[in-house]
């Protein structure tokens, strides 16, 4: 008898889990999908086009909240949880819900991980925000500069139409016009496509790395928030990046087990964690993993127009995802404001309209800054509105997505960028190296 299962998801590793496990699984029916996390990603359906022969009609996709309704509706035998970026209480409280609801709890780790056979570099995190894509990049230019050829893959963001996303190439800005993508996607393609770099990403992961690998000769591996990676290979590196902003994230779900997997760990911004949060954050790592090597990075901030922010009123717009459900009340461009002496933050809460008004109610350990969110029409709207509606000197944009292509902001832009720097001992060049010379 088929087991009936519900997928726990926020559209990323409940989608790849389904597609690897599930699509074509016999023994298992998938009645749901549940989301979180990203505004506007429930309320619609798994595709006809993407579900497979035993799911002709799709698979719906229905708020976490009803998740208890649900079980009880169909009487389900199992749940997956199948996102990231979670404190290992509240996993336990989830386990909890779905135990008391008379159904089983599931993770699900590496068996969902597809086998490529070219070499493989995967970066990862302890929790979203710690900068993965500016360690990727330099892992990146370091493999450029030894004569290779990659091709980076990105874990899924798929929050709009899915039949159009099973698998997307990024080779020029171009490419993110023609795609539609959302703001959380402008920020981890923008900085790769300005460097030279080819991106995938979408839905169908086998689908994605059969045609990377057709125009590479090795694949570095983004994941997002903190989870696990997509791929595995008898040639692979494991990188996972530390913020000892939150010296706490080692003990993060899943972020945990990719510390304990690491062939080398990242303790990155050294320069703007204090020195007490770095003795924490290290000693967290090696309580996991007493082996890897810790490479130390500095990530200094690269500010445009500085000139725009001293004794100036400023509004400053922070990445997403690190600011709301990575935890941390501000991020690169609140940094820059007060680095560069700016006379006032303004806090854009009274201004906010709208649904970026529900994502302040939503996160209220927000300080000063203005999320980027913009996973919906509506919310692209809404975050244009917000901004024009504050009287401000100049927009700081501390998300690595220039959104002022594609938004109409009256006030002049300050971009701010991080720039790595690998301090004492290039331990992480390093690494890379003698990976390279195992290969051959």
């Amino acid at each position: 008898m088929k087991r009936k299962v519900i997928i726990m998801g926020a559209a990323g590793r409940d989608f790849h889990n389904f597609n690897v496990f599930f699509r074509e699984n016999a023994n298992y029916n998938v009645v749901a999908f549940t989301a979180t996390q990203i505004e506007g990603i429930e309320n619609r359906k798994y595709p006809k086009e993407l579900s497979g022969r035993l799911y002709p009609n799709g698979i719906q996709i229905f708020p976490e909240k009803q998740l208890v309704e649900l079980i009880k509706k169909h009487k389900v035998d199992e749940v997956v949880l199948a996102y990231s970026d979670l404190k290992s209480e509240e996993v336990m409280n989830k386990a909890s819900i779905v135990i008391a609801a008379d159904a089983d709890f599931k993770l699900m780790g590496m068996e969902t991980a597809i086998e490529t056979k070219k070499p493989l570099i995967t970066i990862c995190a302890v929790r979203t925000g710690a900068g993965k894509g500016t360690i990727a990049r330099m892992v990146l230019e370091i493999l450029q500069k030894k004569g290779l050829k990659p091709v980076v893959i990105r874990h899924p963001m798929p929050y709009g139409d899915l039949k159009t996303q099973t698998c997307q190439r990024f080779a020029s800005l171009k490419d993110l016009d023609k795609y539609k993508p959302t703001i959380e996607e402008r920020e981890e393609y923008e900085p790769y496509i300005e460097r030279g770099f080819v991106v995938y990403a979408g839905v169908d992961y086998e689908n994605i790395i059969r045609s990377a690998e057709k125009e590479c000769n090795i694949i570095v591996f983004e994941g997002g928030n903190n989870d696990l990676p997509f791929y595995r290979s008898d040639k692979q590196l494991k990188i996972v990046v530390a913020d000892p902003l939150r010296p706490e994230g080692a003990f993060s779900y899943p972020g945990e087990s990719n510390v304990i997997m690491a062939d080398i760990l990242v303790l990155n911004k050294i320069n703007v964690a204090s020195k007490e949060n770095i003795i924490i954050c290290e000693k967290n790592l090696r309580t996991l993993n007493k082996n890897a090597p810790i490479a130390r990075i500095s990530s200094d901030l690269v500010v445009d127009k500085p000139e725009l922010i001293k004794k100036k009123k400023v509004l400053v717009v922070e990445d997403s995802p690190t600011v709301t459900h990575g935890n941390l009340s501000y991020a690169a461009g609140m940094v820059a404001a007060k680095k560069y002496g700016s006379s006032e933050q303004i806090d854009p809460k009274k201004h906010a309209v709208g649904s970026i008004k529900k994502v302040f109610e939503r996160f209220p350990n927000l300080g000063k800054v203005l999320p980027s969110a913009g996973y919906t029409d509506e919310q692209l709207r809404d975050l244009e509105k917000t901004i024009n509606n504050i009287k401000c000197d100049a927009v700081i944009l501390g998300t690595p997505a220039n959104i002022a292509r594609f938004m109409k902001i009256k006030q002049p832009i300050v971009r701010v960028l991080y720039k790595p720097k690998e301090s004492g001992e290039p331990i992480l060049e390093k690494t890379i190296n003698n990976f390279l010379t195992k290969l051959r």
